[in-house]
């Protein structure tokens, strides 16, 4: 019997987030420049499975990713029986800072989706320094609410079945079945009332409408990059976003929907890789 293994490496980070001891599980493949990925709300690192295993980003990036606490591996910390977990701006920037800073990464490229999206845009206002260049996927200023979170983490209803079935319109048309099936499934495995705490970030604590319009692209650059299939992260949203920023780029991707590396890599990747380059071989100024 044969096997193959792929060139992706996890493991388990102890580190204190918050006054609180933590384990941290973290992905990642290649090398060269930093790429720091975010999951989406209520999944975990599985989401950049592709991009782990694309020789053309791989060879010239550090792809990285790490599971939130109480998302996929990372467990929640101790006593977290006795609270409700609730994400926050403040919290969310926080744990990527600190993570960043156990790991050593100097100035990397971070690229979030969804709620990574939105806080990738906190990151390009508040620490802009701190990065090379920022990649938001589906990064609206804000989202209106549209259905009942409670639904999401009560006794009577499975929080997962219920979480995949929300996002299940939020996939594009052309998705392949099988990368359409697994980025469902990751949702139906989050723990309870995790998907619920981290949509209290998306769509309330989160919101950056009077704030988004300062970014200072000089001194960090920002890319938009946003499936035209999405009635949580509108393109209109999105190009919104964009003619908020001087020096913003944005594109609407054709086909794809709000989970673009993981429903469909292979066309995700095509969009991807003319950023990457942008990035490595930044435009001179006149």
């Amino acid at each position: 019997m044969s096997a193959s293994f792929e060139p992706v490496i996890g493991r388990y980070m102890h580190l204190d987030l918050f006054g609180r001891a933590h384990r941290i599980y973290v992905e990642e493949a290649g090398q060269g420049t930093p790429l720091l990925c975010l999951h989406t709300a209520g999944s975990d690192t599985r989401q950049y499975r592709a991009l782990m295993n694309h020789p053309g980003i791989t060879a010239g990036h550090r792809v990285i990713a790490f599971d939130m606490p109480w998302h996929g591996k990372s467990s929640p910390p101790a006593g977290w029986h006795e609270e409700e977990y609730q994400l926050t701006s403040a919290h969310y920037t926080t744990m990527i800072l600190d993570i960043m800073a156990a790991l050593e990464l100097e100035h990397p490229i971070v690229m979030g989706c969804s709620i990574g999206g939105r806080i990738a845009l906190h990151l390009a206002l508040d620490h802009p320094e701190r990065f090379r260049a920022i990649i938001g996927l589906q990064a609206g200023a804000h989202v209106d609410p549209y259905y009942d979170l409670n639904f999401l983490h009560r006794p009577d209803v499975h929080g997962g079945e219920m979480a995949g079935a929300i996002v299940s319109g939020l996939i594009g048309p052309d998705a392949p079945v099988q990368e359409r099936w697994e980025t469902l499934w990751h949702y139906m495995q989050s723990g309870p009332g995790v998907f619920k705490g981290d949509l209290y970030f998306y769509k309330v604590d989160g919101d950056i409408r009077d704030r988004v319009g300062r970014i200072d692209t000089r001194r960090c650059p920002l890319f938009l990059l946003s499936g035209e299939y999405d009635y949580s992260c509108t393109p209109e949203e999105t190009l919104a976003v964009a003619a908020a920023i001087p020096g913003c780029e944005v594109t609407i991707m054709k086909g794809l929907g709000h989970f673009p590396m993981s429903e469909n890599p292979q066309a995700f990747i095509g969009h991807l890789l003319p950023v990457l380059d942008k990035i490595r071989t930044p435009a001179v100024p006149r």
